[in-house]
């Protein structure tokens, strides 16, 4: 078989599983609402099952509910006939997959899960099957060819399977209000968990840590300042110890240019008036893309009332990983 042959392979099966798709797309309708409904309703977890290919999907589709704000895991249908079936209690709902609708360990259970009285929703690709007949809701998952030049191997039904639990977990993430500060939550572990979780104040510089001169220190003072503190910078303040500029490792490259006696001047006339500021209740994230914006390397922390309280720099923010 030649190279274009197996492009011409591929494009074929990336064109059924789109017809698949589009097919799908025409079936959203009151059922997909009832069960956001149910599933919205739900006081316990969604407990999702499917045996074989659609056991995978099933557990990729609790792991997605589960990670957007929809409590969910999967139980496998054959340990569920093996004790298994006691992790589901009256407040759950159960959402079992199948592409027959007739899988014989999921229907085993189906009986147990009503007579306990547990809202069900299937999704199978005939809904003249058991399981879409003992459902309170079915969901359709049929395809009129699978990918598999057999048409045997599940696959375009997998991809409908798989997309419908995606809307299904949108759906519910947008009912719900659920914000990124709720995915970082759930992702503390991961590099998106720390950029949106990690605070300014969890890494900025307090009390003696913080570089800081008057406004009248003779410049060549206010430098051994920086260099003692290791920041590049120090703050300025003003007679009542309020931070009213900021002189950097910039200040003083364009000091040593224009020849100015550092031994004669003070600080506060050479000095950035002001200096960039940051709450520090804002993301650590947010104080990278500033520092990124503005070419600069630390930014004045300032509490709620406006005074500053401390200096993140940005190898701190760095080294945890905010960027």
């Amino acid at each position: 078989m030649d190279d274009n042959a197996l492009k011409g392979l591929a494009a074929r099966v990336i064109d059924l599983e789109r017809d698949a798709l589009d097919a799908l797309h025409a079936r959203i309708d009151d059922s997909f609402v009832e069960a956001c409904r149910l599933l919205l309703a739900c006081r316990g977890r969604v407990v999702v099952t499917g045996m074989g290919k659609s056991g995978h999907v099933a557990g990729k589709i609790a792991a997605t509910l589960a990670s957007t704000g929809t409590p969910a895991f999967f139980v496998h249908p054959g340990e569920a006939s093996h004790g298994d079936l006691g992790m589901i209690t009256r407040e759950d709902v159960v959402l079992a997959i199948s592409s027959s609708g007739e899988t014989q360990e999921v229907v085993t259970i189906l009986p147990l899960i009503k007579r306990l009285g547990v809202p069900l929703i299937s999704m199978t690709g005939k809904p003249a099957s058991t399981m879409a007949s003992l459902a309170d809701v079915h969901l359709d998952i049929s395809v009129a060819q699978e990918a598999c030049p057999l048409n045997l191997a599940p696959t375009a039904s997998t991809t409908v399977t798989m997309v419908l639990g995606d809307a299904l977990a949108v759906a519910l993430l947008e009912a719900r209000g659920f914000t990124e500060e709720d995915f970082a939550r759930s992702h503390p572990g991961g590099a998106l968990g720390r950029r949106l979780l990690l605070k300014v104040a969890d890494l900025m510089h307090t009390g003696d840590d913080i570089p800081m001169v008057a406004a009248d220190t003779p410049l060549d003072e206010a430098l051994l300042e920086v260099t003692r503190k290791r920041m590049g910078m120090t703050v300025v303040t003003d007679p009542e110890g309020r931070a009213s500029g900021i002189f950097t490792d910039g200040d003083l490259r364009r000091v040593l240019e224009s020849d100015v006696d550092i031994h004669a001047v003070r600080v506060a006339d050479v000095m950035t008036k002001g200096g960039r500021r940051i709450g520090r209740d804002a993301l650590a994230a947010e104080a990278v893309h500033r520092m990124e914006a503005h070419a600069i390397t630390s930014l004045l922390v300032e509490d709620g009332e406006g005074q500053v309280c401390g200096v993140v720099h940005l190898h701190d923010l760095l080294r945890a990983g905010a960027a």
